[in-house]
């Protein structure tokens, strides 16, 4: 996205248009990013074709609003910004133990994942994750840890289909050593995922419901990659 783009959302987004409208004429933005106002016009235009911003033409003064994907640009420059810096080691979370889908079982035992896997985490996970879903007020947290680099599973391809790559990170539930996982998606999810090579629900003594304690190590790449 071009960097004039971020940051005509910003300013729109400090005179309150992040969550309604507000009456903005071009000249006014103009003014307020420094360009002649035929530019500013022709900005506010181009955003809307792209879907950063809504607009609603009146007589004197267009209204604007920014929409949920103009926002999503914000929040992920904001991320970059306290990802640059922030001191931080680690992530604290809090969730509960959920049921999966049986997919965690089926992608822990393709063997384009578990060679990457032992390569990488030094061990081959049993069959199947843990999953948590994170409680509401440490979900932003959640979105944050997607932004740090963690230790890199790379997608591959069989004749049969397509495998996307995810990020590792090394963790702790409840003081127990684990992996969490994240899928490299598109769409957001609440569910965090966990391997280990061992079962965690056992170890544990888990069942769905049981709160947990989370602790995301943020150290980036593994030794065991090879990359430094």
């Amino acid at each position: 996205m071009e960097d004039r783009y971020i940051k005509i959302l910003k300013e729109i987004a400090l005179l309150g248009a992040i969550d309604r409208e507000i009456p903005l004429s071009s000249f006014q933005l103009s003014k307020i990013i420094g360009c002649s106002q035929q530019s500013a016009s022709r900005y506010l235009i181009d955003m809307e074709k792209r879907g950063y911003i809504e607009r609603k033409i009146g007589i004197k003064k267009q209204r604007i609003k920014i929409t949920e994907k103009g926002k999503g640009v914000l929040e992920k420059e904001y991320l970059d910004y306290k990802r640059i810096f922030s001191k931080e080691k680690r992530i604290l979370l809090r969730g509960r133990v959920v049921s999966g889908l049986g997919e965690g079982k089926y992608y822990t035992n393709v063997e384009g994942y578990t060679k990457q896997f032992i390569k990488k985490l030094g061990f081959k996970p049993v069959p199947g994750t843990l999953n948590v879903r994170i409680s509401r007020e440490h979900t932003e947290r959640l979105k944050e840890l997607s932004e740090f680099e963690g230790i890199e599973i790379k997608g591959f391809s069989t004749k049969d289909r397509s495998f996307g790559g995810a990020k590792c990170f090394r963790a702790k539930i409840n003081n127990e050593e684990a992996i969490a996982i994240l899928p490299i998606r598109s769409h957001y999810t609440d569910i965090l995922e966990f391997i280990a090579p061992y079962k965690l629900r056992e170890r544990l003594n888990l069942k769905d419901g049981d709160p947990v304690n989370i602790v995301i190590d943020l150290g980036g790449k593994d030794e065991k990659s090879g990359d430094s």
